[in-house]
Parts: C-alpha cells; structure tokens; sequence
C-alpha cells in the first residue's frame, strides 16, 4: 500500500454549503447576498466558533446580534439560524473514491470546522462513513497548525509520513508536506484519482491511467 491513511478535507472537497435558498431571504430582506456569511466569517466570530471556545448556539446568537443592525429582530435570527444550518451539496464521485480507498486504508476527516460537523454528516447521509472525524473545534487548533494533523494521523494510526492528505486549500497541504505526508491540493476528482490508483478497483485504475 502506498499509504496507511487517507486524511481528507470535508467543505470544497466531498461537501459544498449550498447558499441559494439563504441567499433568496437576505434579497427578501432587503440585504446584499453574503451579508450574513461577512458577518460570520469575520474573524472575532468565526475563529472563536471554529477553534470550540464559544458554542455553535452562542455563534448564531453572535451573527444574529450582527444582523439585527442592518434587518428586524426577527428576520436577523432566522437569518442566522439559516445560515447555520444550510445544507450541503455532497460530490457523490468524491465519496464513492474514498468508500473504496477505505476498503482498504482509515479515512479520517479534517476539518476547520465546528462540532456540527457531524450533525452535517448524519443530515448528508455520511454518519459512520469515515473512521474518524477531527475537527478544529475538538483539537484546540486549526489548519495548517501540526497539532491537527498530528491528531488526525493519531485518529487513523499511521505515522504522518504513511499519510495522504488532501485539501482545497496550498497552504494547508504544504503544511502536512512539512511533517512529512504525501499531499494534495484539491480542485476536481481527477486530482484523486491518480494518487488514489493503487487503492481502487479496476475500472478506476484504468481511468486514471
């Protein structure tokens, strides 16, 4: 085997927020589509919320409490609340290339990310699909710090050189490269599938080729 793990990524890799529905209310409500997400992503909200020093509940009080600025009370909750809880369009074709690979080697998410990381994954339909699920919120740290991998690496029980890691995101991937793991940059499923080839069925093998 070329590896004894696969860590991979979760958002812009096998899942993607889908916006559109959260979007329509902010036009509704008289806000430019993204208003919700500046506010969220600002980072006196977002790293505290990603790193698990205020709660998931506590981060939508927070985006609320933003958006009561610029919209009613009761349209910036539920705005918030929407925003949270918007679902994921899941790459079905990324999915079923690490079902494969997990044949035969642990999968094991990273992901900068909130606890309701797994919630996502049950609604997604991927509750129980990888070994391990390590997110930002449950380690203390973020990508690219080593901590993450090295917990990731721990959860899938190889040593980091042994690992793959990929992730939409070069400074993320260089970081894992530092500590010795094979990396990949993300943009589409072909990028998988020729560092994959050795772990995959025949039909997938002859594809990459």
């Amino acid at each position: 085997m070329p590896f004894d793990a696969v860590l991979c990524d979760f958002y812009d890799v096998i899942g993607y927020v889908d916006l559109t529905e959260h979007e329509r209310r902010e036009r509704a409500c008289g806000l430019v589509p993204g208003t919700t997400e500046k506010i969220a992503f600002a980072p006196e909200l977002a790293v505290p919320a990603a790193l698990g020093r205020i709660t998931v509940g506590q981060w939508t009080e927070a985006i609320a409490a933003g958006l009561a600025r610029l919209a009613g009370p009761q349209d910036a909750a539920e705005l918030s609340r929407g925003f949270i809880e918007a679902g994921c369009r899941i790459d079905a074709e990324v999915v079923g290339l690490l079902r494969q690979v997990r044949a035969r080697v642990p999968v094991v998410l990273v992901s900068n990310s909130t606890l309701q990381l797994n919630a996502v994954l049950e609604t997604a339909g991927l509750g129980g699909s990888f070994d391990a699920v390590v997110t930002s919120a449950q380690v203390g740290v973020a990508k690219p710090n080593r901590r993450i991998y090295e917990a990731a690496a721990q959860a899938a029980g190889a040593a980091a050189p042994r690992c793959l890691f990929v992730d939409d995101r070069a400074a993320n991937v260089d970081a894992a490269v530092e500590l010795g793991m094979t990396g990949v940059v993300y943009r589409e499923p072909d990028d998988l599938l020729g560092v994959l080839a050795p772990l995959l069925d025949e039909d997938h093998r002859s594809s990459s080729s």
